[in-house]
């Protein structure tokens, strides 16, 4: 790491701050020292080794907040290593890696094997969910108080839904009492039975089963009954239902302690656009209508959708060719997630380039309490991506990603990541 940094002439978008302008900004010792006009000008900074950022945006490392990074259990899908240079290439500087490893992330061990893993080998920040359950079996609560001790930055089954409304209602009172977000994977397996397409005529033209909309929307409706009565956080992963967002809108207008997210494929995609039997396009919850699209477009807007994830899920090139109804459920996101923002949102005048920093960085450090990440300000860490919004490229193999199960792939694209840095440490450049 180089001990001092300056960067210059860049436009600085900082949410939090309330910053949008060009500033210079120093880093020293892997923090933010200071940010303002005209620092290369400093006999202080004389000598200082300079990136010149002109007409890039200079932003917060993005954070994602969920992530499937294998490891251990499924190496040769991803591990740390190349799940984090993934991540440094979209220029996300922290992630929150799920609990749906083999085996389960669910004791303060397999916590400590995890960190000690990411110390060695990740190229950014690796924050890591313990399990809510035991095994993720959805029967008892793991032990939350030794999870969080051990470093637990969230709690979530993501890969599996919290069935039993009795135990997610514990869950949340006992998480409230430590201060934990519980993330929930919103699925009423009763009613989505293993759909591989959204249920209606897209799902019926290619002979798959389906899975409705209300197989969602009745379990967010459940955990915002069970936030109203518990006065706990629940955060609610991968939206994609208009449904689901208009009941999260109610939510929040009523005080009850919720928050969401949507991922690029769930607002740039749809189902009529699957092509073929390809199993590069199966994800859980699936592609849904262009009215279900639209919601998540006006969530997003209007701040009833807090923040964009990508659920990062890899699998290898032979689990994903079985075709729509054997493959596995996921796609990989990392590298292409910010350009797919700005290529569907920004560019299209969905959203500011604010908000779009306020989404992917700000907004997402925040529901994970990291005060220090999200923004510029001095003291932060500083972790940074500068950003060329209107750089165009085409997405395409070899990814820095194990696997290679994206739609996005071949897709023109309009931004991309030029640099990326954490903790003052260049770990991606074009």
């Amino acid at each position: 790491m180089t001990e001092r940094l300056l960067i210059t002439n860049g436009l600085v978008i900082d949410p939090a701050r309330k910053l949008e302008a060009v500033r210079d900004v120093l880093i020293v010792g892997g923090k933010i020292k200071e940010v303002a006009a005209g620092l290369s000008k400093k006999k202080a900074v004389l000598g200082t080794t300079t990136i010149d950022a002109k007409g890039l945006w200079v932003v917060p490392g993005l954070v994602d907040m969920h992530v499937h990074l294998r490891e251990p259990g499924r190496e040769g899908d991803e591990t740390i290593a190349t799940g984090t240079m993934a991540a440094a290439r979209g220029g996300v500087t922290t992630v929150l890696a799920m609990a749906n490893t083999e085996p389960v992330t669910d004791n303060p061990s397999q916590l400590a094997f995890l960190r000690a893993k990411a110390e060695a080998d990740a190229l950014v920040a690796v924050l890591f969910a313990g399990s809510v359950s035991v095994g993720q079996k959805g029967e008892r609560l793991t032990e939350f108080a030794k999870l969080r001790a051990a470093g637990a930055a969230a709690l979530s089954d993501d890969g599996r839904p919290v069935m039993d409304a009795g135990l997610m209602r514990r869950a949340l009172e006992y998480a409230k009492d430590l201060g934990l977000l519980v993330i929930d994977h919103c699925e009423d397996l009763t009613l989505s039975a293993g759909g591989c397409l959204d249920e209606g005529p897209d799902s019926l033209r290619k002979g798959v089963k389906g899975s409705p909309w209300a197989a969602e929307t009745v379990h967010v409706a459940r955990d915002i009954a069970l936030a109203e009565l518990t006065g706990a956080r629940v955060h609610l992963a991968h939206l994609s239902a208009a449904a689901s967002v208009e009941a999260v809108r109610a939510a929040k207008k009523k005080g009850v302690p919720v928050s969401a997210e949507a991922c690029p494929h769930h607002f740039a995609l749809t189902s009529a656009m699957v092509p073929g039997d390809d199993g590069n396009w199966k994800m859980n919850p699936p592609l849904r209508r262009e009215d279900d699209r639209a919601a998540l477009l006006e969530g997003l807007a209007d701040g009833t959708i807090d923040a964009i994830s990508t659920d990062h899920a890899p699998h290898g090139c032979g689990a994903k060719s079985q075709g729509l109804d054997l493959a596995p459920f996921g796609v990989i996101g990392l590298e292409t997630s910010l350009a797919v923002v700005l290529t569907e949102l920004f560019h299209k005048k969905i959203l500011t380039r604010r908000q779009v920093v306020e989404r992917m960085s700000s907004a997402p450090a925040a529901l994970l309490g990291l005060k220090d990440r999200g923004t510029l300000a001095p003291g932060a860490r500083a972790d940074l991506a500068l950003v060329d919004p209107d750089a165009a490229w085409t997405p395409q193999a070899p990814y820095l990603s194990l696997s290679r199960n994206t739609p996005f792939s071949a897709r023109r694209l309009k931004g991309r990541v030029v640099k990326t840095l954490s903790a003052g440490r260049v770990v991606h450049a074009l």
